[in-house]
C-alpha cells in the first residue's frame, strides 16, 4: 500500500457533537473512537455514523464511547476492566498499540480558561489538559491537535502554556500544582502551532476565535515544514449566504398560504434579507450554554443587538423541522414574522456554526442548540486537520523512499577487489 493510500486514524475526546469529528473526516482522517460525556452529544454521533453517507468507514471500526474521558483507556491495561477499544480490533487484527495512532484530537472543556467564566484555568476541575498529557503519553501519536478558547492564550496562563509545552518538547517549566521549577524530558514532540484562529476568516459566518495547538511527533515531522492554515477572502461567508435558502423555505410556506399573512411573510423575509447581507453579515459568537446555566437563546443583551442588526431576534430558540408543522404554526408570531425579525431554528444554528445541512442533533430543542453552541466549526478542524494530514502523507511518502533505498541498497552485488580484477584482466584481453 502507498503512503497516498494510507488510512490515518484518529481518536477524539470531548467530540460533542462531531463538529471537530467533521473536520478531521473532511481532512481525509478516519476516527478509531469518539469519546464523550453528554447522552444527547453521544446520541447524535450514534445517529449520524449510524446513517450519513461517507461515513461506512466509522460504522465497521469506529467505538462510540459514552463516558468520562478519565475513565478512557484505549490501549488494554491490565487492571482497567473496559480498557482497549472493541471495533478498532477489526481494522488492526489485534488490539491499538503505542505509537500506531496518527492523530489525538480534542476540544477540551473551555469554562477554565473562558473570558465568560471565573478564568479559574488549572485549578478549575473541568480542566481535562492533564487528562490529554496522560492520552499523548500514552498513545504516543504521530500528532495531536487541541482546542480551546482563546481565553488560554491570556498573559495570567503563560505559565500554564510553558508547562504544557514542556511537558510535550521537553524544558524548563513550573509545575502547576505548586509552581516549582522543574526540567522536563519531553514526549518527543515539536509544538508547531499555538494560535488564535477567527472562524470567520475560514468560511464560517460567526465571529468564533479558538485557540489550536498542534503537535507533531519530532521522528516524524523530520525536516518537513508545518504550514499553518490561512485564511483567504474567498472562503469568507455572510450570514445570508448560510441561511437564505432555509429562510426562504420557512417564509415560504406561508407565503403559499395567500391573504394577509402572506403578504407579512413576504415583507419580513424581504427585511431579513436586506439586514442579513448589509456590512459584513457576520454573527457574533453562539453561545450553547451548559446545563446548569442559560437556555436556548442567543446570548447576552450585546450579542442579541449584534444579532438584531441582521435581521435575526435572539430572544430564543424557533421551533424547527423536528418540532412538526403544528408547533410552528403555533409559534410563528414569534418565531417567524415577529417585529424583531424570525428567531433561528437548530438547524439555522447549525449552519452558522459551518455543520452540514444534513447533520441532525437529538435530544430536546434546548439541548440540541446547546450541542451545537459549544461546537468547533467544521471548516476550521478541517483546515488545520489538512494541514496536519499534508505532513503526515509526507512523512509516509519520505519513509517509503528511504526504506526503498535501503532495500535497493541491500540488493546490489558487492564490487569487491576480485570483481574489480577480474574486470581488469577483460580490459587488457581486449588490448584497452
Amino acid at each position: 500500500m502507498g503512503a497516498s493510500e494510507q488510512t490515518l486514524t484518529s481518536i477524539e475526546i470531548c467530540a460533542g457533537a462531531g463538529g471537530q469529528a467533521i473536520g478531521l473526516h473532511s481532512a481525509g482522517f478516519r476516527h478509531l473512537a469518539l469519546v464523550e460525556i453528554d447522552k444527547h452529544a453521544v446520541e447524535t454521533l450514534e445517529e449520524n455514523v449510524k446513517s450519513r453517507d461517507g461515513w461506512e468507514w466509522e460504522r465497521k471500526y469506529c467505538d462510540i464511547v459514552s463516558g468520562d474521558v478519565n475513565d478512557f483507556h484505549p490501549i488494554p491495561v491490565a487492571d482497567k476492566k473496559n480498557s482497549g477499544l472493541r471495533k478498532p480490533v477489526e481494522f488492526f487484527g489485534r488490539s491499538l498499540r503505542r505509537g500506531e495512532l496518527h492523530l489525538l484530537a480534542g476540544g477540551v472543556p473551555c469554562p477554565p480558561f473562558s473570558h465568560a467564566g471565573k478564568q479559574l484555568g488549572k485549578d478549575d476541575e473541568r480542566d481535562l489538559f492533564p487528562r490529554m498529557i496522560e492520552l499523548i503519553d500514552a498513545l504516543h501519536p504521530q500528532a495531536v491537535m487541541i482546542e480551546n478558547v482563546r481565553g488560554i492564550k491570556d498573559a495570567k496562563f503563560k505559565d500554564y502554556r510553558t508547562y504544557i509545552e514542556a511537558r510535550l518538547q521537553g524544558g524548563l517549566a513550573k509545575r502547576p500544582e505548586d509552581g516549582v521549577e522543574e526540567y522536563f524530558n519531553g514526549f518527543g514532540y515539536k509544538v508547531v502551532m499555538w494560535d488564535v484562529l477567527e472562524a470567520a476568516n475560514f468560511g464560517v459566518p460567526q465571529l468564533r476565535p479558538r485557540a489550536i495547538l498542534v503537535a507533531i511527533r519530532q521522528d516524524v515531522l523530520g525536516d518537513l515544514e508545518f504550514v499553518r492554515p490561512t485564511p483567504g477572502e474567498a472562503t469568507r461567508k455572510s450570514v445570508f449566504d448560510a441561511l437564505d435558502i432555509s429562510m426562504k423555505e420557512r417564509f415560504q410556506y406561508y407565503i403559499n398560504l395567500g391573504g394577509t399573512e402572506a403578504a407579512l411573510a413576504q415583507r419580513r423575509y424581504e427585511a431579513w434579507a436586506k439586514e442579513a447581507s448589509g456590512s459584513g453579515g457576520v454573527a457574533p459568537t453562539l453561545v450553547g450554554g451548559s446545563k446548569k446555566h442559560g437556555g436556548a437563546d442567543l446570548g447576552p443583551s450585546r450579542a442579541k443587538a449584534a444579532w438584531a442588526a441582521l435581521g435575526i431576534s435572539g430572544m430564543g430558540v424557533a421551533n424547527g423541522k423536528k418540532e412538526g408543522q403544528e408547533k410552528r404554526d403555533q409559534s410563528r408570531s414569534r418565531d417567524l414574522l415577529g417585529p424583531g425579525g424570525p428567531m433561528l431554528t437548530v438547524e439555522q444554528a447549525a449552519l452558522i456554526q459551518g455543520f452540514p445541512p444534513e447533520w441532525d442533533f437529538t435530544g430536546g430543542k434546548t439541548a440540541q442548540y446547546r450541542q451545537v453552541g459549544n461546537a468547533f466549526p467544521p471548516p476550521v478542524a478541517k483546515a488545520v486537520a489538512t494541514a496536519i494530514a499534508t505532513v503526515l502523507r509526507k512523512a509516509q511518502e519520505r519513509d517509503e523512499r528511504a526504506k526503498t533505498a535501503a532495500s535497493g541498497a541491500e540488493r546490489l552485488p558487492a564490487q569487491g577487489p576480485s570483481a574489480l580484477a577480474d574486470d581488469t584482466d577483460d580490459l587488457l584481453r581486449a588490448g584497452v
